[in-house]
Order: structure tokens, then C-alpha cells, then sequence
């Protein structure tokens, strides 16, 4: 399979998903979904069949809300079945709208509360870093999310550490729950607010795979943490949800699905 055809299967994953299990924020995945993509079929170094392998990558979620995007993601990658979706959002299931402690297999860690994961990752960058090792961090944020301060902190960390082996990637929507996201704070100009805080950084169209997958691979031979801006479309792919912040919460209806299908082309 293609990327485009990869990311248009998990796209309609994720509606089919939410219109059965009941589950929101379809907007905030869909935006997300060719960043995923990439990430995990050409950037990081993963073995679904050993998912604690001490040598990964790792992938943390900081934008929580978008927890079926990450999860049908990796089913599709092979870390476990795809069936096993449509247990989401249920009682006691492993794939709770934010993923949890119980999360399945792939979930590096719990996102919750925004805003913390980027903190979490300067950790464990830095651990590796001091051990000689390897590995690669990878940071997806909301434009909400990086209203927290703790974003900042963790920037501002990263930066003095010099931790080269840590990307964050900013979802940049243009929408959050409440608004939109570049009037509820101000945001611009989103890149040179990063670069003024140590980061080398870049901006991309993220919807298109190729400028992702080359920001992402010039990201490995810079000597300093990454920020890459990914200029994207809430509600990607599905005509009727794109730029639509109803998406944030709205529960697709089985005819809505089966649009959404015929527009990804899925067979």
C-alpha cells in the first residue's frame, strides 16, 4: 500500500470507529493522521512484534484527544488487530478516549492532561542522551495544547540540554474546543517563537507526506531539538468535517461514514 492509501484507510478507521463506538474528537484525529503516517512507515525505528524493544524510538501523544488516531495508527502497523478498535471509549477497555495506564501495546504514555508530554520526553531524552544511546524522541502537539506553560518550560529545557535526539511536531489546526486557536492566544509568528527558544525549526504543509518525511529525516542530522511546524486541516480528508470545529465533539451518523468512504475511496 501507498502512503496516501495508508493514511486514507486509517481516515475511515477512525469515522467507521467513532460512528459505532460513540467516541469523539474525529476533527483533531483526522488533522493528525499523514504526520502518524509517516512517523511510523518511514521515520522511526519501531518493532511492532517487540514494542519494548530498549533500541526504538518512541512516540509520545501530547494531544491526548486524539488517542484513536495514535491507536489506529498502530493497529494498522501491526502492534495489534485491528477488530480491536471498536472495544474504544467502552468499560474497561484499553483504548480510553485519552489513553490511560491500561493502554495497549505502542502507547509510550498517558496523555490525560495536555501539555505534558513534550515535558516527559526532554526526560527521557536526555536520559538516553547521557547513555550514549540512540534513540529518538518524537512529540505530537495540538496549537491549543502549547497554550500550556509547561510547553514552554520543557522548550526552554530542551534547549539548554541541547537534546538532538528530540522532534516535536505542532499539529497547527487553527482550531482547539473552545475557538479558534490563533485567537484564543497568540500563536504567530508560531515558528520564530520556537527558534527563539533554541530549537531549530521548520514549517510544512501537513498533509503532504513527501515535505513531512523530509522534514523529518533533515531532523536526524541536527544538532539541536527540532520543532516542525505542520500547517493542517481540522477534519482532513472528510469534506463536510474539514474546518468544521464542530468535529471537536460531533459523533458521525452511519450515512456520514458512508461519504466519508466514498471520498477517501475506500473499496
Amino acid at each position: 500500500m501507498t502512503l496516501n492509501s495508508i493514511a486514507a484507510q486509517i481516515r475511515y478507521t477512525l469515522c467507521d470507529v467513532s460512528s459505532q463506538t460513540k467516541t469523539p474528537h474525529l476533527g483533531s484525529c483526522l488533522s493528525c493522521v499523514d504526520i502518524l503516517t509517516v512517523l511510523y512507515w518511514r521515520t522511526m525505528h519501531i518493532t511492532p512484534n517487540n514494542p519494548a524493544n530498549p533500541e526504538r524510538d518512541y512516540f509520545l501523544l501530547g494531544k491526548g484527544h486524539a488517542a484513536s488516531a495514535l491507536y489506529t495508527t498502530l493497529a494498522y502497523r501491526d502492534y495489534f488487530s485491528p477488530s480491536a478498535l471498536y472495544e474504544h471509549g467502552q468499560t474497561g477497555s484499553q483504548f480510553e478516549e485519552h489513553p490511560g495506564i491500561h493502554a495497549p501495546a505502542g502507547v509510550e504514555t498517558v496523555s490525560g492532561s495536555l501539555g505534558h508530554a513534550l515535558s516527559l520526553a526532554t526526560g527521557m531524552a536526555l536520559s538516553k542522551q547521557l547513555q550514549g544511546a540512540k534513540n529518538r524522541f518524537y512529540v505530537l502537539m495540538g496549537d491549543g495544547e502549547i497554550n500550556e506553560g509547561t510547553v514552554w518550560e520543557a522548550a526552554m529545557f530542551a534547549a539548554g540540554k541541547r537534546l538532538s535526539n528530540l522532534v516535536a511536531i505542532v499539529d497547527f489546526n487553527k482550531l482547539q474546543g473552545t475557538g479558534e486557536s490563533t485567537e484564543i492566544m497568540h500563536l504567530e509568528p508560531l515558528e520564530e517563537k520556537w527558534r527563539a527558544f533554541g530549537w531549530h525549526t521548520m514549517r510544512v504543509d501537513g498533509h503532504d507526506l513527501g515535505a513531512l518525511e523530509q522534514a523529518l529525516e533533515a531532523a536526524k542530522s541536527i544538532q539541536q531539538p527540532v520543532c516542525i511546524v505542520a500547517d493542517t486541516v481540522k477534519g482532513k480528508g472528510v469534506s463536510f468535517m474539514e474546518n468544521d470545529n464542530n468535529w471537536h465533539y460531533r459523533i458521525p451518523t452511519e450515512e456520514e461514514v458512508a461519504q466519508a468512504k466514498q471520498e477517501l475511496g475506500i473499496s
